[in-house]
């Protein structure tokens, strides 16, 4: 006849699992055992009227009522705004037409705007006075539809 199929290793470590597994029950037991317990009412958070957490329930006295009727779903419509102008004045503070780009300064608010060649419609250097309309660019607002004043 064949002798047993187990070695000591495959022994020892049977042993280990089956020691895992007890003491994994005892923490469980040992956890249910110290647990507050108390059911649903210790699990519950409530939200005050500042928005922090609170295990005290709100005072129903203080309770606002809304009338669901005043509440607006969607996007309000716009009301008339003023009609501003497009069209700003400004200097030209840097112009390099070798690379065909430049920065033009607006009188209102001396913001300073990016401009490139392909924005102007007429040939422009450092030092003219300008009118120019701005779109968003990637970087932000550049100047376009540049034309000498």
């Amino acid at each position: 006849m064949a002798g047993s199929q187990e070695t000591y290793g495959k022994k020892e470590r049977e042993k280990k699992r089956l020691k895992k597994q007890e003491d994994k029950k005892k923490k469980a037991a040992e956890r249910k055992a110290n647990s507050k317990g108390g059911g649903l009412e210790n699990m519950l958070v409530y939200v005050d009227e500042f928005g922090r957490f609170t295990d005290t329930p709100p005072d129903p006295s203080q309770k606002v009522k809304v009338d669901a009727e005043s509440i607006e779903i969607g996007v309000p419509k716009r009301e008339a705004e003023e009609e501003v102008d497009p069209v700003h004045q400004g200097r030209v503070d840097f112009y390099d037409s070798s690379k065909g780009f430049g920065f033009i300064i607006d009188k209102v608010d001396q913001e300073r705007y990016f401009v490139h060649v392909s924005g102007t419609t007429e040939d422009i250097t450092e030092g003219n006075t300008v009118s120019f309309e701005l779109e968003k660019g990637q970087k932000g607002l550049n100047a376009v539809r540049v034309k000498k004043i």
